[in-house]
């Protein structure tokens, strides 16, 4: 089988039909065996084996799920937000608790964004277990928002198109990524940002895998497509530089070979696993 993404699965039990059903919520919080996520500022607490840490239920704001040991909830975050300590987390995250991870810290963060009716104005509140929220005062309900995300590999005579942005560490290289805008279909999308960011033109698109991502909550959707010719047009604004690399490169960098190419996406990156899924094909 070819490599899950990271943070894929489908963690708990996320028991929909629940959600609308406020009593029954109660019940479940006050469950003996129902637990409650504990948060580190603005982000999921993990232990020192990387894993969700959790505690006897006290603020019930969020239904989380059902595990099979007992229903599971969460308070709201309320520390400062922090890309880089959330980064920094992925590191000691394991892959078990990781789609709870991400679904916990996109909607706690949801929340801490969306207090207020974008309809009125009015100040909302949590229904629905925490999974929307409604206003008072114009019965507006909003919902958690996921914004898609296009990443690609472009393949050119067996080589791939990498590029690298500012922020990235020294000499790492990644697949190139970009919003799906709207009334434009994923293929589209890949097309567009490709010829963008490098000036090339595809065909060919093919979509592979999907990863939620939770910073801030991102549905990236990965996909490969074949590049027509390998003259780049780099848009320099988005990318601080793109490359072809042949197969051979990507094998040494993503083996961690001294002296490799360039330095690959982490583990827990979807463009890992699009490399990762290139080389085994």
């Amino acid at each position: 089988m070819p490599p899950e993404p990271f943070f894929g699965g489908g963690g708990l039990d996320r028991a929909d039909l629940l959600r609308a059903q406020p009593e029954q919520l109660a019940a479940l919080a006050r469950d003996p065996r129902a637990r409650e996520l504990v948060w580190h500022g603005a982000l999921p607490a993990l232990n020192e084996h990387g894993a969700l840490e959790w505690r006897a239920v006290a603020s019930p704001d969020l239904f989380v799920g059902l595990a099979p040991d007992g229903p599971r909830f969460s308070p709201l975050p309320n520390g400062d937000y922090d890309l880089r300590a959330q980064f920094g987390a992925l590191n000691l995250l394991g892959p078990a608790d990781a789609p709870l991870f991400a679904a916990a810290l996109s909607l706690g963060n949801w929340h801490r964004r969306h207090g207020f009716c974008a309809t009125c104005g009015q100040a909302s509140e949590i229904v629905r277990g925490g999974w929307s929220r409604r206003c008072p005062a114009c019965a507006a309900e909003h919902f958690p928002r996921v914004d898609p995300v296009v990443i690609m590999l472009a393949e050119h005579e067996d080589r791939l198109l990498l590029g690298r942005q500012p922020h990235y560490p020294p000499e790492r290289y990644s697949a190139l990524a970009g919003f799906v805008e709207v009334g434009e279909t994923i293929e589209a999308a890949v097309a567009r940002e490709l010829h963008e960011e490098a000036g090339i033109e595809v065909k060919e698109v093919r979509y592979l895998c999907s990863q939620p991502w939770p910073f801030p909550s991102s549905l990236m959707l990965g996909c490969t497509a074949r590049a027509l010719g390998d003259e780049l047009t780099i848009d320099h604004t988005e990318l601080d530089d793109a490359r072809w690399f042949t197969r051979a490169e990507v094998v040494s960098a993503v083996g961690g070979a001294v002296g490799a190419s360039f330095v690959p996406p982490p583990p827990f990156a979807i463009a890992r696993t699009l490399l990762d899924r290139w080389l085994n094909a």
